[in-house]
């Protein structure tokens, strides 16, 4: 049986173009002194409603506390249930897609009435900051809503010099219009099959020279 917490987060075709879950995040890359990415250091801290559904269905002993044979399971479900949409990571190089390794695990806690999930990845392959890296965090079904409240929630370590950041907030009027093109009655009415929303995601962008 699908866990109502893995439908929640990843449910292709529930969404209609409106979060029904939302996240504050914060990143932190971490760039080695060889100008390599080393990883991406994930947290989400989900809403209070959110965050209730998930306790109400793995408490299981009804004590009102998740304990850490609870957390285990909560972290196991979302695991799972984010593997087919790459953890909601959008990487690329030079706007060629980046292919991230599977996080090994994800940690989670419970802290004031608020689920924070954990986890950190790294590049399948060597991801060299040469020319333009761009990173990105959302939901292609358009379910949860990840946001990062300030630019300062979005961290690089060890950006070298000559290398610039940025992060970029489209104006979605503007997205929109950027990509009329690729744009369809389908996206509207059904945009989870597209992919489309990455053109409205927050994303971080390391320009090097």
């Amino acid at each position: 049986m699908v866990s109502g917490v893995a439908l929640l987060l990843a449910s292709a075709g529930a969404a209609n173009a409106h979060p029904h879950v939302f996240a504050e995040a914060k990143l932190d890359l971490t760039v080695g002194p060889d100008r390599m990415v080393k990883s991406l250091r994930h947290l989400w801290r989900f809403d209070d409603l959110f965050s209730s559904t998930v306790l109400m269905e793995f408490d299981k002993n009804s004590d009102l506390v998740l304990d850490a044979k609870e957390l285990d399971e909560v972290a196991l479900t979302i695991h799972a249930s984010l593997a087919e949409y790459n953890y909601f990571q959008m990487v690329t190089l030079n706007g060629k897609d980046v292919t991230m390794a599977p996080p090994p695990k994800f940690s989670v806690s419970y802290e004031n009435d608020q689920l924070v999930v954990q986890f950190e990845t790294q590049p399948k392959d060597t991801l060299a900051l040469a020319g333009k890296v761009s990173i990105g965090v959302y939901d292609p079904t358009f379910y949860t809503a990840i946001d990062f409240t300030d630019d300062d929630k979005i961290a690089v370590a060890g950006l070298p010099e000559g290398c610039s950041r940025a992060v970029v907030r489209p104006d979605p009027d503007t997205a929109i219009a950027q990509n009329q093109k690729s744009l369809t009655d389908a996206f509207f009415s059904d945009p989870t099959g597209t992919n489309l929303g990455k053109i409205f995601a927050t994303r971080l962008e390391l320009t090097c020279g």
